[in-house]
């Protein structure tokens, strides 16, 4: 067994009990045996003692307050066994655990040991130097101060002994940081827990040490620590609020500012936060002074429960030590200039800037939300006045930019998204528009113009705001337009572009905007452009119109609704006139007008390809002729340098118009767009190259472009050529070849990121600083240059490549909290939304964060990914020469006098060799080229292995991520070569860095190359890594165990195998002090700050699960020690270890959730679902939604009642995450039938739901709202009123309380919209679905929701609301009240409902909403709550008005109620709703007879309107793409037609969801045979107009047949089924039954003609129905056979008399197609019928047997249609189909049952009226058949025999009575046929059916030969039958044959000799039956007597006279005993009285 597995086993070597506690001790497993830790190996002994503690600490957690008393104090004399342990001494780990165990026995246990407890922990610190070791002393002090943290408060009077004791300590501890820095942690326990109760000496004491600590030390924790001991002192007592201690404070903390350990930084400024906000009061800064007195002695004996108040009245006064002082007081302005003051200095370094931007925001967040929003305004005024405006501030660029995101980063994220609610974020966006942006420019003496910078800063927060508020923005829209659409004619360029930023970012918001600031944007630009050569700034303004007008037209793709084609083309125009007008205007002006001129092209760019590509002609040429070929070097030198500005200016903007068109419009760059673009960026290169260098800055009066001097031109516009060339390769990889080829590319981007000399200089100061010897990092330079550093890496971070396939994700390292300002202030290049305007339309529809860098270093930026996207197309030689240049200038020797660009040069190289690496295996959309050369890569090795162990860890950081994707690239044997020499550096360097980056090598190779290739290298990674873990350098073991966590996750289920060994290891390091911050060596505690190996570790452990999975289960040992370790991850407080542990358990609970504590892990994710970590927040969002998707009700239960305030709280605070809507999705999808009235109180809850809010909030003045709904509705005015407080808040300032944000509210709508959608699917498969009476009986709750929703101030919100109205109208718009039956169940909120729909139709509604509100309306009327028209008020006005305003031909004047339709797209969208809502009602009304009172008025004009918007529909959907040519539009075509394609997608949105209703309702009248539909149908009913574009039937070319439309619909029909059927429809099957019954209604003759008859249509109509007769359900086939039999009833076969001769018509074979499908439909459903048995249902359904007999009545209908030649063969078919029905066993019950009806109808139609001998054949084929079929049922052999054999002879008589004319008399057939029959009289269960069957073969009346025959056969032998007993009757049917006999008897009755002879034996057989059967029969036997005297009674005498006179009497005596001769029955008492004829019956037969 190995050591570490060995390791495994000790940690779990005890066996767990239940926790006890016995009378006189602890269990012997809670007792440190030393002897056995003694002897076990060095190495295992800190495991063994981390495992006893552990336990230990475990036990006393669970032990309640009497256990523990109990064994209290046991468990303290082990825990100071531990303390007092030499070896192994304590270490962090142990000291943790031990602290732990001190607070649970303390916290729950009795405190009468406390004393003694802290006695003795000071007995440990005061001890002599040699009877301690310090880490003995280290634990002491650490569980000294747990212990006063736990139960301080009862022990105050040692406080004082306690501090003194542990500052003595820290003079022994100079040489352990670890210990200093627990004694300060310990002090700062004491001083919270002691608090006011401290002695001010002490206190004194404490404050002068700490303080000392905090300036002096050198190690970061211990300044950290101390500040945190500072921040105590200054929270807990009052001896230090004064002014002198305040500044005493300031100079320490200025001074730990500046440390290089963030953490220290960062506790200095928690620090100052805390001074600062407990000096902050209202009532600004008083000048008063305190008596700070000292007391001559300690406090003692003081109670458990003393406080701060009790101390004040107790303590006696000293009048011998009193002194004056100056109260510490200020007020918010006064607290937040306390922190300008020393940001602004100019000594301030970045570090301590990022500190105090900290500090801003801890203060911020401690005071009170209140306060914070009513001073918004001050706060506001001080960061941008004392910040943003300070001069210090502003002339330093760097600075400048970092301030403006630390100001916005204030405002927006902290301030606007974290402190503010909904309607405070409102009131802050009317402070910033009221307060600054409407003061510019200065209209009020009294209020001063804002700086630009201050204009900055509050656009940025502006823009912040109105993206998180979203369509809640709308309340200040108005004013927010006037107020940017004022200041973008800022004369600063950088304020006009931040304003066309917020510009965007409002139309956005608030899209009802975009056509108002577009049409000002558009006419502002062309009035200053017609006043250039006048207007001092019209160029300016110029400038910033166009920018704006980019803006907002680059989202018109984005909001379709409320684009304008009319502005784009307009603007389109402006622009082109502007360039050719551009030639003949003077430089400056031309200048202007060129770049205005390429702003709008650029920003039109963005709509698209369908906009784009109409235009590209002309587009190509306006480029070419701006880039043209340059002139010589020589002819360019002689230009003035004007001229040479202007030129470059116009490439610039040029550019920049390309950039955007490659960016947008990918799928329109073809191999030769390509080409021509390639030339024109060569020809822009060879211009760059041929202008003369100058040195100086240009002369004022030459400059063409404002303040730009030629040079920042040109790297503007080689900036541009760069990012055209990238986007180019990626765009047409077909092309890059040629592009590649056109220009050195690659050798001129290695110069731009590689060459020594080829870069901007930043700042003298940077310069100065960076001199070789005093040269430290790179990245704390700040002068935003960086010495030409690329802007891709930021540090830890690297920026995806255009198209990279892997989400960009930031390294774990990197600091990504809000309050984390780091990354920001410390880094070189700060990005700036002015650095490039092209970013305003390229950002997409995405909130981004990134802005672009300095031109200089996206000139970098583009130089390497061209580089990364070009080097792998190229050849290996020229790869080779670029590589060879590539390390020459890493090399070059010039790098050596200037460390800052040699550090710049590398960083750049190593992204550059990143990049390509990428692209080439693949991870970029790019095309990936090949690097796999050898001496290629032995290049990229060589320069990789160069970088991989330089000093800076970024660059290591791209270079083993490089290394790893190059082993990726090259294959196995370069794999093997570099991991061996790896492991040689390894082995034979000592150098960390080497180590480090060797170390990352290995972990990056394993990682890329994957588990399976990089297998047979894993043992040996393995193995060095392990040992390289142990190294002591924090830099070096950090790196190793990463590279370790990667191998595990790379390697799978391949590295189980070392997972023992691994996890052994990584519980040893967590034990060592040599691998945590807390160490004594400065150096590796500082190391371990920046690069904290606990945070990897725990990275480690989620990966060793991960390896694991759910084998986790089976390994016990391992399982325990990782659990060990995540509750040692648990109560770490580094957030980076819980966000670790978090996931690991995660992973935990998702491969072996039995054993874990799940309510522990419930309970942990609730805590965290709101934390200020965003890390920390998402990963326990997650892991509560995998919690939430497995078990809903079993988290509920175990996280209690506060899990659903806490997950909506957590949705209000991030309303867009995903995770958290999934979370309540599924906790809806699991419980919504079960508990659909909890959900919906949960809905009404969270829409109800309230945050605190500040009480006096004073109003704020602004501008006023948008109008509110109008609800002064008498009906619903107590409706509203009671449900006031539940209204949006977002329009009330001094509300004490506020909604959820509206986004939440929304989703709430959702789930409630989810929940009913739920329910309704459930009532249809389940009528008493408890779900829907649950529903209904909370109707009322739902409909109030619906109305709070729909009278809400957010259009979102209304149009959700409506929708929801729309469902239970349609659930349960027929539904009765269950109290009144005789009214309907909604009847009661019709004012309601109608009050709803008010908002809807006002001016401030959407055209969303309005077409929500029309369908509403229609859905209302159709439901019948008010059939009465005269009371449909205001609904039916609305449809009645909406109507009318949309089929008018003015367009303009399209209008919803007050709503106007501005926007052609909105019109048709609302155009379409109404049309679509009349539809509804018109096919509702063939059912409703009211509705045709609504509807009859208006179906004239709605008819044409509903075709021609079909018609529309079809041209959209079918016709060519009318702009798919690149040529030019024709000037004589609208809008509409030039750009149709643009707008195609959006309409046929619309159009999709209304065609069918529409068809629907044609289809209707076309059932109505309504004159007005067939005129509309062929077209001549004039309908100029449709959906404001003109009808183009014209254009269309339809035939004359057979009504002009018919194509129209029927190829809209065909063509939803054909694209929405399938396996994964979309379509639902009650859709396709729709669009079917409506193409049947289209396929008739008055409609369709014979079109549908074409070959081509019938074929394609036919395919179509053939798969759905064989994909789709019962339904579908059904109407697919309807269809079938029409087209074949109506097929001109069939209605032509020649055709059915003997002769075949050339189209017979579409009537074997429709015959075919319903053959197909029959042979899906019965299983013998095909020829492939099919799967069919063992019982059918009853739409299946419908759809059967619908199936068999088509196949009887078609055939008399065929031709005669064609009849036999189809007859044959359709009697076989009979026959297999007969046959089947599962059509018995039902199926047959309903086909012998059709049968018999066959059989008549099939025989002719003359004999015929092949209908004989067939039908003798047929019976012979039938008895086939008898026979094998009569086996009995399944359950379905008998009747099978019942159902053969029922079919088998219906055969031979319809038929029996054309069948032989005398056939043998019959015969059989009739003695299987005779043969049934004897058979049990067949005798009755047989009877019966008999009786219809004698009874038939129209009698042929073959039915003589059959009576002759069958006469005897039934007489024989009745007559011989010997005969068996199972079932006594003889009396129905008797019966039968006797009937026949009576046919003869017109036939005296006839009747004579039947008499004649049937008399003698009735006698003989009655004298054997006896008297049981003679009633029976009577009454056939009376009858057959009745019929003939002269024959009946004639016979019965020659009867013996036995026989005679012994008739007579039946007739007597039958009860013939008795009393009367009641019926023939009737009969006298009414005087009826009767009978009298003469009883002497003999007598005459």
């Amino acid at each position: 067994m190995s050591t570490t597995q060995q390791t495994i086993s000790i940690t779990n070597g005890n066996q767990k009990n239940p926790p006890d506690a016995e009378k006189h001790g602890i269990s012997s497993r809670f007792q440190l045996d030393i002897k056995k830790l003694h002897s076990l190996p060095s190495e295992q002994q800190d495991l063994y003692l981390f495992t006893f503690v552990s336990d230990l600490e475990r036990y006393a957690k669970k032990l309640g307050h009497q256990e523990i008393c109990t064994v209290q104090a046991s468990l303290v004399r082990e825990l100071f066994q531990v303390i007092d342990l030499s070896s192994p001494a304590p270490t962090r780990v142990i000291r943790n655990n031990l602290g732990r165990c001190f607070a649970h026995i303390l916290g729950k246990g009795d405190r009468k040991p406390l004393y003694d407890t802290i006695n003795h922990l000071l007995a440990f610190i005061n001890a002599g130097k040699s009877e301690k070791e310090l880490q003995n002393r280290h634990a002491a002090v650490y569980c000294l101060g747990e212990v006063y943290k736990t139960a301080g408060d009862s022990a105050i009077t040692l406080s004082s002994v306690t501090c003194s004791s542990l500052i003595r300590l820290s003079k022994l501890a100079q040489n352990h940081a670890g210990l200093r820095a627990a004694i300060a942690k310990s002090v700062g326990s004491v001083v919270a827990a002691v608090r006011g109760a401290l002695d001010e000496t002490v206190a004194r004491e404490i404050w002068k040490h700490v303080r000392s600590l905090a300036s002096n030390d050198k190690a970061g924790l211990v300044q950290a620590k101390a500040c945190e001991t500072l921040a105590g002192l200054i929270k807990g007592t009052d001896y230090f609020d004064t002014t002198n201690e305040f500044e005493t404070l300031k100079a320490v903390l200025w001074k730990v500012f500046d440390s290089p350990i963030p953490a220290a930084r960062h506790a200095a400024a928690a620090c100052l936060a805390a001074v600062l906000v407990k000096s902050h009061t209202e009532h600004g800064s008083a000048k008063s002074t305190i008596k700070v007195k000292k007391p001559k002695k300690p406090l003692r004996n003081l109670p458990a429960g003393f406080d701060e108040g009790e101390e004040d009245g107790s303590r006696p006064s000293s009048p011998s030590a009193k002194r004056t002082a100056t109260l510490l007081e200020f007020s918010l302005p006064e607290l937040l200039k306390q922190l300008s003051a020393q940001y602004v200095r100019l000594s301030t370094s970045s570090k301590a800037r990022a500190a105090i931007a900290r500090c801003y925001l801890i203060i911020l967040r401690s005071l009170d939300k209140g306060l914070v929003e009513r001073s918004y305004s001050l706060i506001l005024d001080h960061l941008l006045t004392d910040l943003l405006s300070c001069a210090s501030v502003s002339h330093d660029r760097h600075r400048l930019l970092v301030t403006r995101k630390m100001v916005k980063r204030i405002l927006a994220d902290c301030i606007g998204n974290q402190i503010l609610g909904e309607t405070a974020r409102l009131n802050a966006a009317k402070i910033l528009i009221n307060d600054v942006l409407k003061n510019y420019p200065q209209v009020i003496k009294e209020r001063p113009e804002p700086s630009k910078h201050a204009l900055v800063g509050a656009l940025d927060a502006l823009a912040s705001l109105t993206h998180s508020l979203g369509a809640a923005f709308a309340a200040v829209a108005d004013s927010c337009q006037d107020a940017l659409l004022q200041v973008i004619e800022h004369p600063s360029y950088t304020v006009q572009i931040h304003v066309s930023h917020c510009l965007r970012e409002f139309v956005l918001a608030c899209p009802q905007q975009l056509l108002a600031c577009a049409s000002i944007c558009m006419n502002n630009a062309n009035r200053e452009l017609g006043q250039l050569s006048e207007g001092r700034h019209s160029a300016r303004r110029c400038v910033g119109y166009a920018n704006g007008l980019a803006a907002v037209l680059s989202i018109s793709s984005l909001r379709p609704l409320y684009s304008s084609l009319e502005i784009s083309a307009k603007v389109l125009s402006i622009a082109t006139d502007l360039l050719k007008s551009s030639g003949q205007a003077e430089l400056r002006v031309a200048g202007t007008q060129v770049q205005v001129a390429w702003i709008f092209i650029g920003g039109l760019m963005a709509l698209g390809p369908n906009f784009v590509k109409i235009h590209l002609s002309q587009l190509l040429l306006l480029w070419r002729n701006a880039l043209p070929r340059p002139l010589t070097k020589e002819n360019a030198g002689q230009r003035p340098t004007a001229e040479i500005s202007y030129l470059t200016h116009v490439r610039e903007c040029t550019l920049g118009s390309i950039l955007s068109f490659l960016e947008f419009n990918g799928r329109l760059v073809t191999t030769d767009v390509s080409k021509r673009i390639a030339m024109m960026l060569h020809n822009t290169m060879e211009f760059l190259d041929s202008i003369p260098e100058r040195k100086g800055s240009d002369d004022p009066s030459t400059k063409s472009s404002f303040s730009m001097q030629t040079q920042d031109l040109i790297l503007m516009v080689r900036r541009r050529v760069l990012q055209c060339y990238t986007k180019l390769i990626n765009s047409s990889p077909l092309a890059s070849g040629d592009v590649l080829t056109q220009s050195n590319l690659l050798n001129l981007a290695v110069m731009m990121f590689a060459d020594p000399d080829n870069y901007k200089a930043g700042s003298l100061g940077s310069s100065i600083a960076t001199s070789a010897a005093s040269f430290d990092s790179i990245w704390e330079i700040a002068d935003n240059s960086g010495f030409g550093i690329s802007g891709l890496v930021k540090r830890w971070n690297i920026k995806p490549l255009p198209g990279e396939q892997a989400r960009a994700r930031r390294h774990w390292l990197a600091l990504d909290g809000i309050e984390d300002f780091d990354e920001e202030f410390l880094t070189p290049i700060c990005g700036a939304r002015e650095h490039d305007s092209i970013s305003l339309h390229l950002q997409g529809l995405h909130h981004s964060s990134e802005l672009p860098d300095p031109p200089a270093t996206e000139v970098v930026n583009a130089a390497i990914t061209l580089f990364a996207s070009a080097l792998p197309l190229q050849s290996a030689k020229v790869q080779e020469a670029v590589l060879e240049q590539l390390t020459s200038c890493v090399l070059s020797p010039v790098l050596q006098r200037d460390p800052g660009r040699k550090a710049a040069v590398t960083v750049n190289t190593a992204m550059a060799l990143l990049g390509a690496l990428k692209v080439a295996v693949g991870e970029t959309s790019a095309e990936q080229g090949d690097l796999r050369h050898p001496a290629i890569e032995q290049c990229l090795q060589d320069i990789l292995r160069m970088l991989l162990i330089d000093h800076d860890q970024y660059v290591r950081n791209l270079a083993y991520e490089a290394l790893g994707k190059l082993c990726n690239s090259s294959g196995n044997a370069f794999t093997t070569n570099e991991v061996n020499d790896l492991i040689d550096i390894i082995v034979t360097n000592r150098d960390p860095s080497a180590r480090a980056g060797c170390a990352m090598a290995l972990g990056s190779i394993h990682t890329s190359v994957g588990g399976m290739a990089a297998g047979l290298h894993l043992k040996n990674i393995h193995g060095i890594l392990l040992s390289l873990c142990s190294d002591p350098n924090p830099v070096v073991h950090f790196c190793a165990i990463e590279a370790l966590s990667d191998v595990a996750e790379s390697a799978g289920l391949a590295f189980s195998g070392l997972v023992a060994s691994t996890l052994g290891l990584l519980a040893q390091l967590w034990t060592c002090d040599s691998h945590n911050e807390e160490s004594a060596f400065v150096g590796t505690s500082n190391s371990e700050l920046e690069l904290p190996t606990r945070v990897v570790i725990a990275h480690s452990i989620d990966s060793l699960v991960n390896v694991l999975g759910p084998d986790i289960q089976d390994l016990k040992k391992a399982r325990d020690l990782m659990f060990r370790l995540l509750e040692e991850f648990d109560a770490d407080t580094t957030r980076r270890v819980q966000s670790e542990s978090l996931r690991c358990w995660e992973h935990v609970n998702l491969y072996d959730s039995k054993h874990i504590d799940l309510a522990r892990y419930i309970h942990q994710l609730q805590n965290n679902l709101v934390s200020f970590d965003e890390q920390i927040r998402e990963i326990a969002i997650d892991g509560l939604y995998s919690l939430m998707r497995r078990d809903a009700g079993q988290v509920l239960q175990l996280a209690g009642d506060d899990l659903e305030d806490q997950i909506w709280l957590a949705l209000n605070e991030n309303p867009e995450s995903e995770c958290l809507q999934n979370i309540i999705q599924a906790w809806l999808g699991q419980t919504s039938l079960t508990e659909t009235g909890v959900w919906i109180s949960r809905c009404q809850r969270a829409l109800t739901r309230t945050t605190a809010k500040p009480v006096d909030v004073p109003p704020t003045p602004g501008v006023k709202a948008s109008a509110a709904p109008d609800l002064q509705d008498e009906e619903v005015a107590g409706f509203a009123v009671s449900e006031s407080k539940e209204q949006d808040s977002s329009g009330g300032e001094g509300a004490t309380q506020e909604l959820l944000c509206w986004q939440a509210r929304s989703f709430a709508m959702q789930c409630l919209h989810d929940l009913v959608a739920i329910i309704d699917k459930d009532r249809d498969l389940n009528p008493d679905s408890v779900a829907g009476h649950a529903l209904q009986q909370r109707i009322s709750d739902v409909v109030r929701i619906a109305f709070l929703a729909s009278t809400s101030s957010v259009v979102e919100l209304r149009v959700k609301g409506l929708k929801l109205i729309d469902q239970i109208l349609v659930i349960f718009g027929t539904t009765p009240d269950p109290d009144f039956s005789e009214a309907l169940l909604l009847e009661q909120y019709q004012a309601q409902i109608s009050s709803a729909l008010t908002p809807a139709f006002g001016a401030d509604s959407s055209p969303e909403l309005a077409s929500a509100a029309v369908n509403v309306c229609a859905t209302f009327i159709a439901t019948g709550l008010v059939t009465d028209v005269d009371r449909m008020g205001r609904i039916l006005k609305f449809l009645v008005a909406a109507l009318e305003s949309f089929t008018t031909n003015d367009s303009l004047d399209a209008a919803v109620g007050d709503l106007k339709v501005q926007s052609s797209n909105a019109q048709t969208m609302v155009r379409m709703a109404v049309l679509s809502a009349w539809a509804e009602l018109q096919v509702a009304s063939t059912e409703q007879e009211y509705l045709v009172r609504v509807v009859e008025p208006y179906v004239a004009r709605l008819t044409p309107l509903w075709v021609a918007s079909l018609q529309e529909f079809a041209r959209l959907r079918f016709e060519p793409d009318i702009s798919s040519s690149t040529g030019p539009a024709r000037t004589d075509e609208s809008l509409d037609t030039i750009y149709a394609a643009m707008n195609r997608q959006t309409l046929l949105r619309f159009y999709q969801d209304s065609w069918l209703k529409l068809v629907d309702a044609i289809a209707s009248l076309i059932d109505r045979n309504s004159d007005f539909v067939f005129e509309a149908l062929d077209g001549k009913v004039n309908v100029t107009h449709v959906n404001g574009l003109k009808s183009p039937g014209a254009n269309i070319n339809y035939r004359a047949e057979p009504v002009a439309f018919f194509f129209v619909l029927f190829g809209i029909a065909i063509e939803a089924l054909v694209t929405r059927g399938g396996s994964d429809s979309s379509s639902p099957e009650s859709q396709k039954l729709s669009i079917l019954a409506a193409l049947k209604k289209i396929l008739r003759p008055s409609v369709s003609g014979s079109a549908i008859f074409r070959d081509v249509v019938f074929s394609e109509t036919m395919e179509l129905f053939d798969r759905l007769a064989l994909t789709e359900g019962l339904g579908v086939q059904t109407v697919v056979v309807d269809i079938a039999r029409n087209l074949c009833l109506m097929h001109p076969t069939a209605n032509d008399e020649e055709e059915t001769g003997d002769h075949l018509s050339e189209d017979i074979d579409q009537l074997f197609e429709l015959t075919r499908i319903i053959v197909l439909v029959l042979a899906s459903l019965l299983p013998n019928l095909a020829e492939r048995k099919s799967s069919s249902r063992s019982v059918l359904a009853d739409n299946a047997v419908f759809l059967i007999q619908g199936s068999l009545e088509a196949l009887v209908d078609v055939s008399g249609i065929f031709p005669s030649i064609i009849k036999t063969d189809l007859h044959a078919c359709i009697l076989h189909i009979f026959a297999t029905i007969l046959g089947t066993g599962t059509c018995q019950a039902l199926v047959v049952p309903q086909a012998l009806p059709i049968f018999k109808r066959f059989i008549h139609t099939l025989v002719p009226p003359r004999p015929s001998s092949t209908v004989s054949k067939q039908l003798l084929g047929c019976l012979r058949q039938f008895l086939s079929i008898l026979t094998h049922a009569q086996r009995r052999e399944s359950e379905a025999s008998l009747p099978c054999a019942k159902n053969t002879l029922l079919a088998s008589t219906i055969l031979l009575t319809t038929s029996s004319r054309v069948l032989p008399p005398n056939d043998s057939l019959i015969i059989e046929t009739l003695d299987s029959m005779l043969d049934c009289l004897q058979d049990v269960g067949l005798a009755k059916v047989a009877a019966n069957c008999l009786r219809s073969l004698l009874l038939t009346t129209s009698k042929s030969s073959t039915d003589e025959a059959v009576g002759r056969y069958l006469f005897p032998r039934l007489i024989l039958f009745m007559s011989d007993k010997s005969q068996g009757d199972p079932e006594n049917v003889r009396n129905l044959v008797a019966h039968t006999l006797v009937s026949l008897a009576t046919t003869f009755a017109t036939d005296f000799s006839q009747m004579a002879a039947g008499l004649s034996v049937i008399l003698p057989m009735l006698l003989h039956r009655a004298s054997a059967d006896g008297k049981a029969i003679y009633r029976e036997t009577a009454a056939h007597l009376i009858q057959l005297a009745g019929a003939d009674q002269v024959a009946f005498r004639s016979v019965v006279s020659k009867l013996t006179l036995g026989q005679r009497t012994f008739m007579e005596s039946v007739i007597r005993e039958g009860g013939l001769t008795g009393s009367k029955g009641a019926g023939d008492e009737e009969k006298e009285e009414s005087g009826e004829p009767t009978i009298a019956l003469k009883f002497n037969f003999g007598s005459r």
